[in-house]
């Protein structure tokens, strides 16, 4: 079937229609495919390509390669090749194609990197301070939470006063997916948030938001960023990001042993596969300690 560009871009939006509306695909993620496959189609309008029938598996793996040339590193790749893959199932799906020719295409192997967690100890000083002001017990209240919880920056920013459950004991997080999970709630972040709440109370609130700024306003992902990086370096520790206190919550309830499925389900991850890099840094942390006290295994 010959279809101009014009009727390609027009796919393309009922396409992220779809992912967003019907899949639940999360609003970054849409964003993520779209600028993928705009510069799919932009590559295919730079050949003259102008329908999909002349989109060959030649052409798209030549597109691959321009990724390759154009120094995207691997995993971007692969991420670029799952976005047209999706995209083309799409088309197949509503008879608009054929066959994909991206079936048959697969992308490079993206090297698997362990993500950098804190030691419980370096977890302990980043919190071992007392706030002088109000912002600063903010920024402990969202460091217990973060830690205490296993939130993302992103749920941590989108935390509503009414999601918190049971006298503060549970939390209704809003993940990925447009999926919500209960997770429970430490002593510690309990007793932070609540003086916070305090504080709270004495500005003029614009939103629901549990995590404000000066003007009333829910504090951005970019902010905690930001405020967590500078509480990070004042308390003598290497920029600390969010995601470091996730994968630190998730590390070292498994060295506490913590199951797997626990885990999973306390991080909102659809797939057992994502929560099991845990399992290595698990290991790494067994090795650690067989290393220190068995007699045979002490270096010189």
């Amino acid at each position: 079937m010959v279809r101009s560009s014009f009727f390609i871009k027009k796919d393309l939006e009922a396409y992220l229609l779809y992912i967003g509306s019907v899949r639940n695909l999360s609003l970054n993620t849409v964003s993520s495919y779209e600028r993928d496959l705009k510069k799919l189609l932009i590559y295919l309008k730079s050949l003259n390509i102008k329908s999909y029938s002349a989109a060959t598996e030649s052409v798209c793996t030549s597109w691959i390669g321009n990724l390759f040339a154009s120094n995207n590193n691997p995993k971007s790749i692969q991420r670029h090749l799952s976005s047209a893959k999706g995209f083309f199932k799409f088309l197949l799906k509503n008879k608009l194609i054929e066959l994909s020719p991206f079936d048959l295409i697969s992308g490079p192997k993206a090297a698997k990197h362990l993500p950098n967690v804190l030691s419980p100890e370096e977890v302990e000083m980043l919190m071992n301070f007392k706030p002088s002001n109000n912002l600063e017990i903010r920024d402990l209240a969202i460091v217990e939470l973060m830690y205490s919880s296993g939130l993302r920056v992103s749920e941590t920013a989108g935390v509503d006063i009414k999601d918190f459950e049971e006298d503060m004991e549970f939390i209704a997080v809003f993940g990925k997916g447009s999926k919500t999970r209960l997770v429970p709630i430490g002593r510690f972040a309990k007793e932070a948030i609540s003086k916070w709440l305090l504080e709270r109370e004495k500005i003029e609130v614009e939103s629901d938001a549990v995590f404000i700024n000066l003007k009333g306003g829910r504090i951005t992902t970019r902010s905690i960023q930001l405020r967590l990086k500078r509480l990070a370096l004042k308390q003598g520790l290497p920029p600390v990001y969010p995601h470091m206190l996730r994968h630190s919550f998730a590390t070292h309830i498994l060295e506490s042993g913590g199951d797997l499925r626990t885990i999973q389900e306390l991080l909102g991850h659809s797939s057992l596969s994502t929560t099991q890099i845990y399992t290595k840094l698990d290991y790494q942390h067994l090795v650690k300690i067989y290393d220190e006290a068995h007699p045979k295994a002490r270096k010189q």
